[in-house]
Formats: C-alpha cells, structure tokens, sequence
C-alpha cells in the first residue's frame, strides 16, 4: 500500500496571498496528485465536523418510510435521499453507500433552495441542480439543516480562498485569462452542490469477496472546480446505536454526537488517488484540516494548467464499521463558461457526465 503526503497550507497564508506558484503547482498542476489540505482552520470546524459526520450515521439508520419523506426521484436522487443510484466499475449499482445531496445556494441568498431556473437553463431540463433542497423534517433530526448550512458555508468560504490563490497563478500563466475568474464563480455560484456520505458496514457476504472488489465507487473525476473535503469519520454501529433517539414532544436543538473511533480499523479504507503514472496511492486527511481536489471544469478554465484528478473512494472492511465524510462540489452556474476558448457552458458541460453516473 503507498501513501502519498498531500502539499498542505495554511489558511492564514491562503487569507494573505502568501501562496507560491510553485506550492500550486505542485498541489494541482499536470505532475500533482490534484490535492491540497488547508491547516489552521476555523475553530469551529472540528465541533461542526464531529456534529454532522454524526448525522450521516444517523440519517443512514432511518426507516424507509422516513426516506421517503426527503428524496426526490425527478431530481435524479441529485437533491435529498440517494442510495443505489451510483453506478460501479461493473457498471452495477452502488448499494453500499447512501449520500444525502443539498444545493448551497444558501451560501449566495439564504432564502434560496436551488438556483433560479432561466429560459436557457429550466427546471424540466436540470432537476438535479434546480429541484429544490428535500431536508428531512426538523422532529427527525432536530439541527441538521442548519449544521450542514453552516459546515458547507466554512468550506465554501475556505475554497474562495483556494480560488483566488488559483486566479493569481492563472492570470500571470495564461494568456487572456480573466481577472478574479475563478473567485468570483465560486464566490457567487448558486449551484454548487454538497453530498454527506455514510458508507454503511459491510456486510458479510461483501467482505467475504474480498477486498478486490469494486464495491464503493468506481474511480472518476469530479466535474466542478473544487471539491472540499473533510477527514472521514469511522463509526463502531455495533457498539454505539446509531438510530435517532425518541424524545416525544419536546424535541432538542440538537443531536448528541457519536463516538469517532480514533481511525479506520481497515487501514485501506479512504481516499485513493491515482497518480499521473496511474498508480493508486491512498491520501490522508487529517481530522482538523479541509482538502481541497481539482475538477474538470477546473481544468478546463485553467486551459490545463491544473488537472482533475482520477480518485475512488473505499468504506472499511471491518464487521460494523460505518464511514462518514462530507464532499462540498464547488461548481460554476449552469451558464457560466468553463471552456473559455470554445464557449461551453457549466450547464451544458455537467449534462453528459451526469447521465453517464447515475443508474
């Protein structure tokens, strides 16, 4: 097994433009394994990680009927509940993991569920980015919704930062590249997507395949700009009950957290990036930072300059263990351009990839 040691920054250098072209390059440019973690984060990212991580195993235990309650099947299980929509290697579905999708356009007008839907770009054609948000109700987890605002805010906030480091590199390195591009489509994008992820225990007839098998995600590239990611936490569902507690009338401002086991017990479960030879090494996390991955719409703006980066992602053979971790898809609005020199928009450019995904 190889484990590749990501270039990490600090988030008082990325606040004070202290970031090298070179750092760059070596975090996203053609030879990086695509990947930058951002230490020294906000205060509140650990409590907030620790309370919404702890949901996912919360939200993974609920009954079907309470399912049914926030998915939304003409969204393409893009917004709300999804569980076996994910195609595998093999081209079967992804049974092993659920994913709960919000758009964050929140992050741009708190009043907003979705982005606005245009003459070019309407609902009936992108459900999956203008359906509106499907948030299970309060009395099922009480404080989830605002957890998750709040969590993906941070990030978002982190990754404009991450943006405008890029924007340097890129205005220097590319001939006609607009200023603050990339800042400004992260900054006001209405259609970046957030996905909290709770890949379930295995079961025994799973494990007993042994652990060639393709049974968490096929490997891929992302299609936004950045994708911001936190540490995964690894839940014991055996020894600790991960089932929403009764509380009658009265219900609480929040959920208690769930005991975080120190690590994963399966040392190959996590993130797996194939390097540009094309050999998968694993990458680590740490629990207080916030990585952040190129996408192919980043590629794109950038003409090549930074590539996405091919990655899959494996839950833990361990009997009862649960992984938990949230993605944070920052992605262009539907019209704006991706490809500068040939005028494809966002919207236009995500079409092809989602059907291509999705079962």
């Amino acid at each position: 097994m190889v484990t590749a040691q990501p270039v990490v920054v600090s988030l008082a250098d990325l606040k004070s433009g202290n970031i090298s072209f070179e750092t760059l390059q070596e975090a996203f440019g053609p030879e990086s394994l695509g990947i930058l973690v951002v230490k020294d984060v906000p205060t509140e990212f650990p409590r907030l990680r620790h309370q919404l991580l702890s949901y996912a195993s919360y939200m993974g235990n609920l009954s079907e009927a309470d399912f049914d309650k926030f998915t939304n099947e003409a969204a393409k299980y893009l917004v709300g509940w999804s569980k076996g929509r994910e195609k595998l290697k093999d081209g079967g579905a992804d049974e092993y993991k659920g994913s709960f999708y919000a758009n964050c356009a929140f992050y741009v007008d708190p009043s907003l569920e979705s982005a606005k839907p245009t003459e070019k770009f309407p609902l009936e054609q992108f459900p999956e980015y203008l359906a509106p948000n499907s948030w299970p109700p309060n009395e099922t987890l009480p404080g989830f919704k605002p957890t998750m605002e709040q969590m993906c805010s941070l990030i978002i906030d982190t990754a404009v930062l991450v943006a405008r480091a890029c924007d340097k590199f890129a205005e220097k390195e590319i001939t006609g590249y607009p200023s603050a591009y990339l800042e400004k489509t992260v900054k006001s994008s209405s259609t970046t997507k957030a996905r909290l992820l709770h890949y379930y225990p295995m079961p025994e007839e799973a494990m007993a395949k042994g652990q060639e098998e393709d049974n968490w995600c096929a490997v891929h590239k992302d299609h936004g700009c950045l994708t911001g990611l936190t540490s995964a936490m690894f839940v014991d569902e055996l020894k600790t009950d991960a089932k929403a507690p009764s509380f009658g009338e009265k219900v609480p401002e929040l959920l208690p957290t769930l005991e975080e086991l120190p690590g994963s017990p399966d040392p190959q479960a996590g993130l797996w990036i194939k390097d540009r030879r094309g050999v998968p090494v694993q990458v680590k996390i740490p629990r207080d930072c916030i990585a952040f991955q190129t996408g192919e719409a980043l590629e794109r703006i950038t003409r090549g300059k930074f590539k996405a980066v091919e990655h899959s992602v494996r839950g833990a053979y361990a009997k009862g263990i649960a992984r938990n971790t949230l993605a944070v898809f920052t992605q262009p609005n539907l019209e704006d351009e991706v490809d500068l020199d040939q005028h494809i928009s966002f919207g236009e450019f995500a079409r092809g990839i989602i059907a291509k995904n999705t079962v």
